[in-house]
Parts: C-alpha cells; sequence; structure tokens
C-alpha cells in the first residue's frame, strides 16, 4: 500500500555543484524537496522506490547502492542510491557488476537529494521509466510496485513543461501554461484521476519528462486516500518545477 509519496523536479541544476554560481536560484526549489522528503521520512516505509524518466540506456530497476554521476555536467561528484549498501531485500552487498550500471540523470538527482537529507529510514530501489511509456502501462507499474511492500512510499522524479518562455529549451508554446496548471493542481490535491488522464502526447509536445513518472504515481495511489499538497510552482529557466507531498 502506498503511505507516501514526494514529487520533485529533477534538473542537475538542482545541485550547487552543476548549477555553479546559478544556485541560488534553486535555493527554494531545493527547500521544497526537503520538506517532501520529511514527509517520507515521517510516513516510516518498508520500501521507498524512486522513479523517475529516463533514456534506454537506464530504464529498469536500479538497486540500492547503484551509483550517478554528474561527470557530464562538468562536475566531479558520484552519488549512490540509498548510498553503499545491499540491495533492496537480499542482506547481502552487491553482487560484481550489478551497480556497474549508471543511474540516469533524474535517479541521480533524486539520490543526491537522498544524501543530502540522510535517508536512512527504509531499503531503496530504482525505476527509471521511458517517455514513451503507455499511459496504461504506467499505471499497471505502479500497481505493481505498491505490491512490493506492506508499506510503500515513492519519490517522483519528473518535470513539467519546458515551453513556457521564449528562452526555455523547447520555446513558447501556448498550450504549456494551461497543460502545468492542470498538472499542478493535480500534484496538490492527490488527483489520481487528472493524473491517469494526462494526454501522453502533449506531454511529448510539451517535453513534460514527468508525465509517465506522475502515471506511475496514479496507478500506486489508487484507493490509498491519500492527500496532497504543493509545495513549490515556479519556471525557472522557462521549465516547470513542481513539488508536492502526498500523505
Amino acid at each position: 500500500m502506498l503511505v507516501a509519496a514526494a514529487v520533485c523536479p529533477c534538473p542537475p541544476l538542482l545541485v550547487p555543484d552543476v548549477a555553479a554560481g546559478a544556485a541560488p536560484e534553486l535555493d527554494a526549489a531545493r527547500a521544497a524537496c526537503t520538506d517532501a522528503l520529511g514527509v517520507l521520512a515521517a510516513s516510516r516505509p518498508d520500501l521507498l522506490v524512486v522513479v523517475g524518466p529516463a533514456e534506454q540506456s537506464g530504464r529498469g530497476r536500479h538497486p540500492q547502492g547503484a551509483r550517478g554521476s554528474f561527470r557530464g555536467f562538468g562536475v566531479d561528484l558520484d552519488v549512490r542510491l540509498g548510498g553503499a549498501k545491499p540491495a533492496s531485500g537480499t542482506g547481502e552487498p552487491l553482487a560484481s557488476g550489478v551497480s556497474e550500471r549508471e543511474l540516469p540523470p533524474s535517479l541521480a538527482v533524486a539520490a543526491w537529494l537522498l544524501e543530502r537529507t540522510g535517508w536512512s529510514d527504509a531499503p531503496i530501489e530504482g525505476l527509471g521509466v521511458g517517455e514513451p511509456l503507455a499511459a496504461e502501462r504506467c499505471i499497471q507499474v505502479g500497481e505493481e510496485i505498491v505490491a512490493q511492500a506492506e508499506r510503500v512510499a515513492l519519490l517522483v522524479m519528473g518535470d513539467a513543461s519546458a515551453c513556457r518562455t521564449l528562452k526555455a529549451p523547447g520555446y513558447l508554446d501556448e498550450r504549456a501554461e494551461g497543460f502545468d496548471a492542470e498538472v499542478a493542481r493535480a500534484l496538490g490535491t492527490a488527483d489520481v484521476a487528472a493524473l491517469k488522464a494526462l494526454d501522453a502526447d502533449l506531454a511529448y509536445e510539451l517535453k513534460a519528462s514527468g508525465r509517465a513518472p506522475w502515471q506511475v504515481l496514479a496507478g500506486a495511489a489508487e484507493g490509498a486516500g491519500l492527500g496532497g499538497a504543493l509545495l513549490y510552482d515556479d519556471v525557472p529557466y522557462g521549465v516547470g518545477y513542481l513539488v508536492a507531498a502526498w500523505s
């Protein structure tokens, strides 16, 4: 059963070493992420699953202790998902080669957030999901996740549209503001039906990387009766960044 969820954006710029001189611009977003992770810790889960968008090489499951890196962004910084601990549920060190597959950037950002807040409350595993994953499959994945343990928490990584301004990565798209507003409303009110109904084609056109992870959350949260709170909603760099907590 899902007992709590935190929704956070996943730009590597959340990591101050990556943002460098621009780091203060996302201080409020980092603070909101910390608050959201506090809700996860307070829920005392048996298992934390981190879900984030991933390219082909990063899709699928990533065990506790899997390594991520920000070297591709010009920073000599490595992280591990939940620290260098045994794989979830095994009680044994990771087998040789298990953690060699690097975390996708979204899960590396999540690992950094968890290290920053000193997460040690429950076993962790990661799941990278592809942008094209159909809504029905996302929902099914969410249902499968919450069947893994009696008390499951989710850390859901993903950005809203990247088309909010002329200088945004996707340039300005007039549809982006309305799309982001609906996502913010759904996340802030734990509206599972609204998340399930998100238009995957529109999300793709607006470069919203969070669509599939949000729909995994919707599948996991069905029937859980959680309430939501929107902790952050802004568009730095023309990209929609949202932070929410469900409990």
